[in-house]
């Protein structure tokens, strides 16, 4: 394709995928932060001690099984897709084949929000939350390998 103004533009499919994708995956956290607060009011978890004022007078409590859950997930979150970012990024740099880019982009993202399913929402017994971070697990370092033998190898 030639030249990273080609690569980082919106005529590229791969970078489109990208970035259509990141935007996904933002709005995936996002939702967890929200989720997270329902969970604390549904359970009365306070986060702070100043929180106990939002419960007038109803019993607080510091932690609910349901809560750490959703905040395990969201801490998974953002331990693995910060990283993706990265790599999906340094990936779409190597001019890689558009359909192989997509596929692993949508893939990834397919699997992490199966993986806050499988986790927070609704809780299915493993390997099914395994399987699904590993899926993003490998991509992730399939693009950042990837990158490195492109950028460090020749290309």
């Amino acid at each position: 394709m030639g030249g990273v103004s080609k690569l980082l533009d919106t005529e590229n499919p791969v970078f489109c995928a990208f970035i259509t994708c990141g935007s996904i995956l933002v709005l995936k956290m996002m939702c967890m932060s929200i989720l997270t607060g329902l969970q604390r009011i549904k359970y009365r978890v306070i986060a702070s001690p100043e929180d106990v004022e939002l419960f007038k007078g109803k019993p607080a409590v510091a932690s609910h099984p349901d809560v750490d859950r959703v905040r395990r997930a969201h801490l998974n979150d953002l331990e693995n897709i910060s990283i993706f970012f990265l790599a999906g990024i340094g990936y779409a740099l190597t001019d890689p084949n558009p359909s192989v880019a997509v596929a692993l982009y949508r893939t990834y993202t397919l699997a992490r929000i199966a993986h806050t399913i499988v986790y927070a929402v609704y809780v299915v017994p493993q390997p099914a939350r395994a399987i699904s971070w590993l899926i993003g697990y490998g991509i992730t370092g399939y693009m950042a390998i990837h990158t490195i033998k492109y950028f460090c190898c020749g290309h």
